[in-house]
């Protein structure tokens, strides 16, 4: 450590290593920059220096699991600094999807800290245990690095592949410390212990130096356009971003802006790298885009330039939020609220990891939630981080999982307890579906094909899409599944390492979007209808008349067309018709309705129905990620005058994932708050009809019509004077205020486009 620079640890990461080296599982859960790494460094590889530990030759194994490659590459890097005066005692490694073929016996032969994701886990070490015995008969520590990013749907996959994990590690004689590292969560110990199955000690105060941070909120200002009916048109965060990285570029100060899409990143970029050439062209190369779908050699090309400082600006997406070490950052700019308080923190402190001063910069898109957050800091200065949602025994998740453990060895009732109280009631249904027979005492995998196959636990929905040049054949990247109607159909424009393309065609049979380089002055956003029906109705409180429901439904969804809009301004030039097949999700919903004598009350009218419901369907989707650990690409929603279920006026708002994720259940029980919240960044916006502020949205496949401000106001007046004394759910049928875990949203009287920005998982959801 001395040879490191480190003379003596900080107070957290003594104890955090003390409870490690008695065999206790511990998360530590410091800001950022606060030497979390370190904490977990000091037992690893303590452990990987005595072989005597281990029954076998190899001596000692420890596995550390990331949710991003670039922060495994980077975690390599740093313990392969750290361990050198060491000899080769330790032996890291990293073994992704990105590892050469002839590289990855010598990793499950002879390497002893092997560095992956959850997903190889999952698809490449689990299923194929037997050559790995030797490592996992030795495994002494897990590492979960940037444990709060588990959550929802894909934390819930990643909970029941630890349990696998476990499992497996008991038939080869060993069990495993988990050692979890988090900057930003709440009730660390808890969630933690959700995620691994186990007892966890937290370790939560930060005892680490810290440099000041200067926190601006930057709302863009309002333009001479007018939008639609006329509303005034702020400068858009993109645009507004790439000048600010511009000018932090030119005064040589290092920087990164996050960006929430992979097309806003490859915009920033080109326009950053346009403002630049005409100030000092050496600048042009010294600004650069990073997102994933990017080959792995493109990555790690740039990952070495921001690393080296050869690159002084980059917008990126959330493939970089994560701890990357990239010492000297003095600022991040974040474009649009990245939808939970934990991500921005995590964002910010990229910047000012050496102890020195730093600045972060969020520049507000024109929406709610953003507009109500620059007038409304104490939502973000004054609250603690959101709690982290998960539920390892949704059926849709745990389903797959018993599966998978069926294949690497025969699933025997006494597992069953370490899978949760769902599985007992799963394995009737699985045999029924011929996945799994019981033959004596045990449950067998019956299938030829993998069974950990059957799923991905990103919820991507099946094989990623290849983007192929068509006049070469070259690959370009690759875009998930349930983002390829969106992103990449017939005509849309792709970006990718600051050039434009053309898709000229998608072929969802053999997943290949074929393109063209172009330069069209225009970007694409997709349209799409939604139609929901209710399942079945769980919980149900009455709110005055109306009520609040929670509950199973399904959503069907089919993008119809696309929007042709100008660079910059966003001002529409066309609409082209699409011909996509439609996709159907069953998910977890809350909704409420209103009824006639409640309409009359708010003076809402036949007329004016569908705009007042279609404004409070808008902006309570814009709202919810203040009261729920998502954002709005998590979750969906549908505004109806007349359902034809409820046979009232219903807004739906759900999950973007098959069994829910949790969103729309932490909605159910926050209601109240939720709710009025979102009466409050209506009713206190300056417009006089609505504007993309408060209750219009720029990708509203309705074109934001009808719209009816003051209506909205009044409506959700109502609705809240019949609430409950305390937050709808609270206590109904012995439901817990916790929530249990997700992804999508939709909206609009079901219709509104998505796709213009990533979607995290495989819902049908996107943005109203």
């Amino acid at each position: 450590m001395r040879e490191a620079g480190i003379e003596h640890p900080w107070t957290h990461q003594a104890r955090a290593a003390e409870h490690a080296l008695d065999g206790e599982s511990v998360v530590v859960a410091t800001g950022t920059a606060s030497g979390k790494s370190l904490a977990y460094l000091v037992p690893v590889l303590s452990c990987l220096l005595d072989g005597s530990e281990a029954p076998n030759g190899r001596g000692a194994t420890a596995l550390y699991l990331s949710p991003t490659k670039a922060l495994a590459a980077d975690q390599c890097r740093s313990v392969k600094e750290l361990s050198h005066p060491l000899g080769s005692a330790v032996r890291a490694a990293v073994y992704d999807g990105d590892t050469a073929v002839e590289e990855r016996e010598w990793v499950r032969q002879y390497a002893n800290y092997v560095l992956t994701n959850p997903d190889m886990l999952h698809r490449g070490i689990l299923p194929s245990h037997p050559r790995w015995s030797s490592f996992l008969r030795a495994l002494r520590y897990v590492v979960v690095d940037e444990c709060h990013t588990y959550r929802g749907v894909f934390g819930s996959h990643v909970a029941q592949v630890l349990r696998r994990l476990r499992r497996l590690c008991a038939r080869y004689g060993s069990s495993p410390v988990f050692l979890l590292a988090s900057a930003t969560a709440a009730e660390p110990s808890v969630a933690a212990g959700r995620l691994t199955g186990l007892p966890v000690v937290e370790v939560a105060d930060d005892a680490s130096p810290r440099g000041e941070m200067v926190f601006a909120l930057w709302e863009p200002p309002l333009t001479e356009l007018h939008g639609e009916k006329g509303a005034p048109v702020r400068r858009t965060a993109t645009a507004e971003t790439a000048d600010l990285l511009t000018d932090l570029t030119v005064q040589g100060v290092r920087s990164v802006a996050f960006v929430r899409s992979r097309r806003g990143a490859e915009l920033i970029s080109v326009i950053a790298q346009e403002r630049l050439a005409e100030v000092d062209r050496s600048l042009v190369r010294r600004v650069a885009a990073y997102r994933g779908g990017y080959l792995p050699e493109e990555r790690r090309a740039l990952e070495r330039a921001l690393h080296s400082g050869e690159l002084l600006g980059l917008a990126a997406t959330t493939a970089l939020e994560l701890g990357v070490d990239v010492s000297g950052l003095d600022a991040v700019l974040i474009s649009g609220y990245p939808g939970t308080r934990a991500s921005l923190w995590q964002q910010a402190g990229r910047a000012g990891r050496a102890g020195q001063g730093a600045l972060a910069v969020l520049v507000a898109r024109d929406d709610p939630l953003d507009t109500f957050l620059v007038h409304h800091p104490e939502a973000l200065f004054d609250q603690p981080v959101e709690s982290t949602v998960l539920d390892p025994d949704n059926p849709y998740v745990l389903a797959p999982h018993l599966c998978a453990a069926a294949a690497e060895l025969p699933l025997t009732d006494d597992d069953l307890p370490l899978f949760g109280p769902a599985a007992a009631g799963l394995l009737p249904q699985l045999e029924a579906a011929k996945l799994l027979r019981r033959r004596t005492k045990a449950w067998h995998w019956t299938r030829r094909e993998r069974a950990a196959d059957l799923t991905d636990i990103r919820g991507a929905g099946g094989r990623p899409v290849q983007v192929v040049e068509e006049a070469t054949g070259r690959l370009l990247g690759t875009v998930d599944a349930a983002a390829a109607h969106t992103a990449v159909h017939e005509g849309a424009v792709h970006l990718h390492q600051g050039r434009t393309y053309l898709v000229r065609k998608l072929d969802l049979e053999d997943s290949v979007a074929l393109v063209e380089q172009a330069d069209p002055p225009y970007t694409t956003v997709a349209r799409d209808t939604t139609a929901i029906s209710v399942l079945e109705t769980d919980v149900e409180v009455p709110w005055g008349e109306g009520r609040l429901c929670y509950g199973s439904v399904e959503v069907t969804n089919q993008v119809v067309s696309f929007l042709r809009r100008r660079l910059i301004t966003g001002e529409v030039l066309g609409e082209t018709k699409l011909d996509l097949p439609p996709r159907t999700l069953r998910t977890r919903a809350v909704w409420w309705t209103v009824t006639e004598d409640q309409l009359d009350a708010a003076r809402v009218n036949p007329e004016i129905l569908g705009g007042a419901l279609h404004a409070a369907e808008h902006a309570s989707i814009g709202m919810l990620p203040l009261f729920a650990t998502c954002d709005r690409w998590d979750i969906g929603g549908v505004s109806v005058p007349l359902h034809p279920d409820t046979l009232l006026p219903t807004v739906f708002v759900y999950d973007g994932h098959p069994g829910g994720a949790g969103f729309a259940e932490r909605a159910f029980h926050t209601a109240r708050a939720w709710l009025a919240a979102t009466r409050e960044a209506i009713a206190s916006c300056e417009c006089d009809a609505g504007c993309p502020s408060c209750i219009q949205s720029p990708k509203c496949g309705n074109g934001n019509d009808p719209l009816h401000k003051r209506g909205a106001v009044r409506l959700l007046s109502v609705l809240l004077r019949g609430a409950p004394g305390e937050d709808a759910g609270d206590g109904e049928d012995g439901m817990e205020d916790q929530v249990d875990g997700g992804t999508g949203e939709t909206g609009g009287n079901g219709v509104r486009p998505s796709g213009a920005a990533e979607v995290s998982g495989a819902g049908l959801g996107a943005d109203d």
